[in-house]
C-alpha cells in the first residue's frame, strides 16, 4: 500500500499548497540553478530585442520626399550637396544612396550593383545579434527540459537512498525541480521565438525599402543622364 500512502501525501500536500497560494518567485527558487540560467538568456534576449528595435528606427526613412530631394541635387549638378545632404540623415538607407551619388555617371548596371554591395553590409549590420536571440529560443527549452531530467534524477535518487522509509517530502524539491525548469525554458523559448520573427519582419522591412531605393535611384540617374 505504499503507493496509496504516497499518493495520499502528494494530495495533501497539493491541498496544502491550493490553500496558501502559489508564489511565482518561490516556485522559481525551488528550480535551483537552472532557473538562473533561463533568467540570464532572458535577459539577454530582452537587451537584444530593445537594442534591435532602437537601431531599426534610425534605419528607416520616413521622409517621402527624401529621395527627391537627393536627386534635385544631382539633376542640377550638385552631387556635393547631395551627398552631404545623405550623410546628414546618417542612416543605412542614406549611406546605400551615398554608394549611388559616387557611382554617378556609370550604367544603371554598375550603380545597381555598388548598391546592393552596400545594401548587403548595412542588412548584415541590422541582423546583429538575431542569431542570438534565435539560439536561445532554441536553446531555453533543452535547458528547461536538462533541467527536469537533473530533478528527477535527484527525486529518484533520494527515494532509493530513503529505503522504506520514503516521505514525499524527500521527493517535493526534485519534482518542484523537474517541473518548473520545463516551464521556465518554455516560456523564454517562446517570447525569444516571437521576438526572432518580429526582428527578422522588422529587418525585411527595411531590406525592401532599401531595394525600392535603389531601383528608383538607378532609374532615375539613367533618365537623367540620357535627359543631358
Amino acid at each position: 500500500m505504499l503507493g496509496d500512502t504516497l499518493a495520499g501525501d502528494i494530495a495533501v500536500q497539493m491541498e496544502d499548497g491550493a490553500q496558501q497560494g502559489m508564489n511565482l518567485f518561490d516556485m522559481a527558487v525551488k528550480g535551483g540553478w537552472i532557473m538562473v540560467v533561463l533568467l540570464l538568456l532572458s535577459v539577454v534576449c530582452f537587451y537584444i530585442f530593445f537594442n534591435r528595435l532602437s537601431v531599426f528606427r534610425k534605419a528607416r526613412i520616413d521622409d517621402p520626399h527624401f529621395l527627391d530631394r537627393v536627386l534635385d541635387y544631382m539633376k542640377n549638378g550638385d552631387a556635393k550637396s547631395a551627398r552631404i545632404f545623405c550623410q546628414a540623415a546618417n542612416s543605412p538607407l542614406s549611406r546605400i544612396v551615398v554608394k549611388g551619388i559616387g557611382l554617378a555617371g556609370h550604367s544603371r548596371t554598375d550603380i545597381q550593383a555598388g548598391m546592393e554591395n552596400a545594401a548587403n553590409i548595412e542588412i548584415a549590420n541590422l541582423e546583429k545579434g538575431l542569431s542570438g536571440v534565435s539560439t536561445i529560443a532554441s536553446a531555453a527549452p533543452m535547458i528547461g527540459f536538462l533541467g527536469t531530467v537533473i530533478g528527477m534524477v535527484r527525486a529518484f535518487w533520494e527515494m532509493a537512498g530513503a529505503g522504506n522509509n520514503i516521505d514525499v517530502s524527500l521527493l517535493s524539491g526534485g519534482i518542484y525541480e523537474a517541473m518548473i525548469t520545463t516551464v521556465g525554458g518554455l516560456v523564454v523559448g517562446i517570447i525569444a521565438l516571437f521576438a526572432y520573427n518580429y526582428l527578422v519582419s522588422k529587418v525585411d522591412a527595411i531590406a525592401n525599402q532599401m531595394e525600392s531605393f535603389i531601383q528608383d535611384f538607378s532609374m532615375s540617374l539613367e533618365m537623367q543622364e540620357q535627359t543631358k
